[in-house]
């Protein structure tokens, strides 16, 4: 018709382009939002094992003080991983005794491998693999053994009869296990100091009166402490996360599979990260 002006070719390519980038724009906000929902739930965790574990501790110094609850779950926790503590160090200690001579003999210095092993030991293995190992075992015994009660409703049975489940259930465990650990971190440390000595002395021929005392000349109190401090915080990183994964177990019995999985990973990161972090601190201390 008369009068009527054709479309603008730029005006047509702007409007066809809109949709597009409305579409690029919700394609990126549909990827962003899971991501952040992980982040925000991490963090909600994250706030809930520390909650957790406040009142956990604060209700212990309240009577009644439950020596009772406290010494079964030492005894649960600690005799019962005495023995895969013990055979990962003394495995442990073969290995990185066997590796650290074979090294050192080529330039002629295996005779000093005493020194080499005992720091590795106190400052790092000692800890970290009794950590990943015990600790795993431990933070999922915890998460299963809370998750079933959680499910059957017995924590909401404690409750109703006007005890504390934080106080009953968490406080023992906590406590607990970070007594627990650095004694069984102490044990592998012996063992595995035992086991690299012989090692050595039948593989090297060193002497077992010269690897220890190299291993006296070089350890310090500080390198036996330092590891024995990092169990400890090992310990209640692996008690809080089990004990947090368990009271909120949803789902029943799947979902008590599923939580003590996720306590074995989220467990093994937490010790792995925050290793880092206390070997920067004691080593500037």
């Amino acid at each position: 018709m008369a009068g009527e002006h054709p479309p603008d070719p730029e005006t047509t390519q702007v409007h066809a382009a809109q949709p597009e980038f409305g579409d690029m724009v919700q394609q990126e906000l549909e990827s962003l939002l899971p991501f952040t929902a992980r982040v925000r739930q991490f963090f909600e965790q994250l706030g809930g094992m520390v909650v957790m574990s406040m009142r956990a501790l604060r209700r212990a110094l309240h009577r009644p003080w439950g020596l009772g609850d406290l010494a079964y779950q030492m005894v649960a926790l600690g005799q019962r991983s005495l023995s895969i503590a013990t055979l990962v160090a003394i495995f442990a200690g073969l290995v990185i005794s066997l590796q650290f001579a074979y090294f050192l003999a080529r330039f002629g210095v295996q005779h000093t491998v005493g020194k080499v092993v005992v720091l590795t030991l106190f400052r790092e293995l000692g800890p970290v693999l009794t950590a990943l190992t015990v600790g795993a075992r431990i933070g999922s015994g915890i998460t299963a053994e809370l998750g079933s009660m959680k499910v059957t409703e017995q924590i909401d049975a404690i409750a109703a009869l006007g005890a504390d489940p934080i106080k009953k259930l968490v406080a023992p465990r906590l406590i607990a296990c970070t007594v627990v650990l650095p004694v069984l971190t102490a044990l592998a440390d012996v063992f595995g100091l035992v086991a690299g000595s012989l090692v050595v002395y039948s593989e090297y021929d060193i002497p077992l009166e010269q690897f220890y005392r190299s291993v006296v000349e070089t350890a310090t109190l500080a390198d036996f402490t330092s590891g024995i401090a990092k169990s400890a915080i090992f310990g209640f990183v692996i008690a809080a996360v089990g004990c947090f994964k368990g009271f909120n177990v949803s789902g029943g019995t799947e979902g008590v599979g599923r939580a003590t999985t996720e306590t074995v990973a989220i467990a093994s990161v937490a010790i792995c990260l925050s290793d880092f972090f206390l070997t920067k601190l004691f080593l500037s201390l």
